[in-house]
């Protein structure tokens, strides 16, 4: 049973909250073990029936037509937005809470990211702020589904076809996300997902573009596989594609874990409704706003804000509580991705480009750029790992207990 939270926290000499390990991460077992072996064995390692038979049921299990295998997130989403034409001289709408991928890969399509705020209760794009952002140069939005919770695309979808844009999913966090009932990654023109190791099915590395647009499927299919045209000779190249193949180890990996992701999504979830109970009554915690139509929802991480003019603590030393109590967890992103010496750099010619390609035409200087709720969020918010949420009811409790225990002597503490 948790401690009560009376006792003396960890920090000052009492006992910690939490003993023992949690959940470890990857998750396999014999399942992981006999098709690698396969693959293995069989001699066949490259791209071949394994590759095939996982895109077309992960593409099935986010309710896609189309799926093509790449060898990570990253590269999914250079392949989604290239594929769906954004190129040079155009605008990306972003959100600046995320991983720099989400921008590079604009970048790498010779676009421009400009960045539109965050919703602090859910850390995903701000719908109601993107209009504004929209400018004669603007292609495409890129909502993330942050920790695993899709973003506003009821609102996304309708001023994207209003205004003629394309939109593609960074669905990095979505594997089994649901948006009134069609999965992430097939709710826009495209969507890419990653497999790196801490994802919530991993094949170490490895990516998928989902898409129910048939033409942008072989499009994309060809970008992968060095612009080889479909059921075209061997030697035939039709685009500047690249070699983005995933091999047979690690489809088989990721049909292995495709198997127990169902079981997984709904323990992270019924754990992260545990925690928003309990941690959600604790003054200066703020828990994450939850959406009916996100039914299911992956969980990436558990997303917790502290505040520390209600709490008492700052968010860090909250954190050195936190570890000391025996439940490990972070600040997440230091700082919003505008912030990154990538793009405070400014310059003309070909070293800055694409913001300084002739075809861009305009300025763009990111450190004007200010998204209050980004900068709150890098200051205020702590992550728990997916693999945390795989733990016992008792786990959770103590999660809470351990909170309750700081907030309960925060003067001590100060």
């Amino acid at each position: 049973m948790p401690l009560s939270s009376s006792a003396t926290p960890a920090l000052l000499g009492g006992e910690p909250t939490h003993k023992g390990p949690w959940p470890a991460w990857p998750v396999h077992d014999e399942r992981e073990r006999s098709a690698l072996l396969a693959v293995l064995e069989s001699g066949k390692w490259w791209y071949g029936e394994r590759v095939r038979e996982f895109e077309e049921k992960f593409a099935a299990f986010q309710n896609a037509r189309f799926g093509i295998t790449c060898t990570n997130g990253t590269a999914a989403l250079e392949l989604a937005l290239i594929g769906a034409g954004i190129g040079a001289g155009m605008e990306v709408i972003v959100p600046p809470y995320t991983f720099v991928a989400t921008a590079t890969a604009v970048l790498k399509a010779n676009a421009v990211p400009v960045f539109v705020d965050i919703e602090l209760d859910t850390l995903n794009l701000d719908a109601g702020q993107v209009e504004a952002a929209i400018t004669e140069k603007t292609a495409a939005i890129m909502p993330v589904h942050f920790a695993g919770l899709p973003a506003d695309m009821d609102r996304i979808g309708e001023i994207a076809l209003r205004r003629g844009l394309k939109v593609i999913e960074d669905s990095a966090h979505g594997w089994g996300s649901k948006w009134r009932g069609k999965g992430c990654g097939a709710l826009g023109h495209a969507g890419g997902f990653s497999f790196q190791q801490s994802k919530n099915i991993t094949s170490a590395e490895g990516g998928i573009v989902l898409t129910d647009d048939s033409g942008l499927a072989d499009t994309i299919r060809s970008l992968s596989n060095v612009g080889r045209g479909k059921d075209a000779p061997w030697y035939e190249h039709y685009l500047p594609g690249g070699n983005y193949r995933m091999t047979e180890f690690q489809a088989a990996l990721l049909l292995a874990q495709l198997t127990r992701l169902p079981e997984q999504t709904a323990l992270r979830a019924r754990n992260a409704a545990l925690l928003n109970a309990g941690l959600g009554g604790i003054e200066g915690l703020h828990t994450m706003r939850e959406d009916a139509r996100a039914n299911p929802r992956s969980y990436h991480l558990y997303g917790l804000r502290i505040v520390t003019e209600e709490f008492g603590l700052s968010r860090e030393r909250f954190i050195e509580a936190m570890h000391a109590e025996g439940v490990p967890c972070g600040p997440g992103y230091p700082h919003p991705l505008y912030r990154n010496p990538l793009f405070q750099r400014r310059g003309a010619g070909p070293a800055c480009c694409p913001v300084s390609c002739p075809y861009y035409g305009r300025e763009m200087d990111y450190t004007k750029v200010v998204c209050p709720n980004a900068e709150r969020a890098c200051r205020e918010v702590v992550w728990l790992s997916q693999s945390m949420l795989l733990g016992t009811e008792a786990d959770m409790d103590a999660i809470v207990a351990a909170a309750r225990k700081i907030r309960a002597h925060v003067e001590r503490l100060r």
